[in-house]
């Protein structure tokens, strides 16, 4: 028994099949992804300055192009079968030690030595973990192993720079230059890693499953989009204080907010891309789920943690007792909250462009009143200001369904004829399960 071990006992590695699905272990492995999330979110909240901001885009740069790769090993072999939920098990394990580790790597140099040194360590073994098994399952196809072997000096350069993000800085003694050199070797990181992304190419790559890969992009960003949520639940602090009206309308605006920015994706642009994906084939194909998914859902990402740091602490003043109501917000928190909207919004009509080759006119309307909103939500009260973006959100959604209501209901309609025939074939497939076999003659 060659390769890793006892895997006999578990069963080999499974690839995936052209009409597979996501499956319960990779919902179960996202679970990490929630937790990192949360963390960035977390240690920003705790001193929002500009040098937190850009420490925040940077590890989540660095988080999302491990998990552009974790979905690239996911679209090749199927993560809970055989023995590869054991071994993804430990790159679970290094991903959650690198997001725990994740406050302290910005840190000043001679007070946290062990947290950037942690990070660095857990990247290598996520890294090497999602090597293993691709290299593995695409053994016996020289063209995808020679693909594999143009990331090489990526996953190698990538993490040298981040060891020596940790180990560099606390050995100066100036903690300016320590902070900057620090700052620039994990920015070179990001550029190379996304860099390498573009320039190695599509060839040898394979996008084996259209529904896959969609699905493993489209639950992630629900993911991010609960991050948001759990912000306004902890900007409104009710827990052991009465609420009071400002709050539970606070509260109530934060959901209709988020659910506002699911339904600009999800109603038409993600259905429709996923059609687009679909129907393109080979290079092509793998060139729209790298650019469409793994790039513009980057900046998506980026602008749900901004905005749900200027929601959390909007909400915070409005549900603080000893703050007057008619107070416009204070700090970076309309900002960030606008700026975050903006970001999510523009990286959404990248993702459109890049995979359906258009841009709507109303999500151009809506950055630009966005951008109009600022002097205005300055003046209101943090309430307002809340209400006043919550209202351009969800005009624009209310938009888009009377204004394209006729190409809207014609999509939804092949999406449902689509899932009807798919659920129906299902149910076919169970009603075997009910037969009974005919019994053998008697003799």
């Amino acid at each position: 028994m060659s390769g890793f071990g006892r895997r006999g006992r578990l069963g080999p590695v499974v690839p995936v099949a052209p009409a597979a699905r996501v499956d319960r272990f990779e919902i179960f492995f996202d679970l990490v992804f929630v937790f990192s999330f949360f963390i960035i979110t977390r240690a920003t909240a705790l001193a929002i300055t500009p040098g937190a901001l850009l420490h925040a885009l940077l590890v989540l740069a660095v988080l999302w192009w491990c998990w552009v790769v974790h979905s690239i090993v996911a679209a090749k072999v199927r993560l809970g079968e055989g023995f590869v939920p054991v071994l993804m098990t430990v790159g679970m394990a290094a991903l959650f030690t690198f997001s725990l580790s994740l406050p302290q790597a910005f840190k000043d140099p001679d007070k946290a030595a062990s947290g950037p040194f942690v990070a660095a360590i857990s990247y290598v073994v996520i890294r090497a973990v999602h090597l293993a098994l691709y290299w593995h399952a695409v053994r016996d196809s020289p063209n995808e192993r020679r693909q594999l072997r143009r990331f090489l000096p990526e996953l190698v350069l990538s993490t040298l720079l981040l060891l020596a993000a940790a180990l560099i800085p606390p050995a100066l003694d100036h903690d300016g230059d320590a902070a900057l050199i620090r700052d620039s070797l994990w920015a070179t990181v990001v550029l190379l890693q996304y860099g390498t992304g573009i320039l190695a190419g599509t060839g040898g790559w394979a996008v084996t499953s259209a529904e896959h890969w969609t699905e493993r992009y489209e639950l992630i960003l629900i993911i991010a989009l609960g991050e948001s949520v759990i912000s306004v639940g902890v900007g409104s602090n009710l827990l052991g204080q009465a609420p009071t009206w400002p709050a539970v309308i606070a509260a109530v605006l934060g959901i209709f907010f988020t659910a506002a920015l699911w339904w600009a994706h999800y109603d038409m642009i993600g259905p429709a891309a996923r059609i687009a994906l679909h129907a393109a084939e080979d290079g092509p194909r793998v060139a729209m789920a790298r650019d469409g998914y793994g790039y513009c859902f980057l900046p998506m990402i980026a602008g749900i943690i901004l905005f749900a740091l200027g929601a959390e602490q909007i909400v915070h003043q409005i549900t603080d007792p000893r703050v007057p109501t008619h107070l416009p917000a204070h700090g970076s928190s309309e900002p960030l909250l606008i700026g975050g909207v903006i970001c999510y919004l523009g990286g959404n009509m990248l993702f459109q462009f890049r995979m359906l080759r258009t841009v709507s006119w109303t999500r151009v309307g809506a950055v630009l009143l966005l951008v109009a909103s600022v002097p205005v939500a300055n003046r209101l009260p943090a309430l307002g200001a809340l209400a006043l973006v919550t209202l351009i959100a969800v005009g624009l959604v209310t938009t888009e369904v009377i204004v394209f209501n006729e190409a809207r209901r014609a999509l939804r309609g092949f999406v449902f004829q689509e899932r009807a025939v798919y659920e129906a074939h299902e149910a076919a497939v169970r009603a075997r399960w009910h037969e009974t076999e005919p019994e053998e003659p008697s003799t």
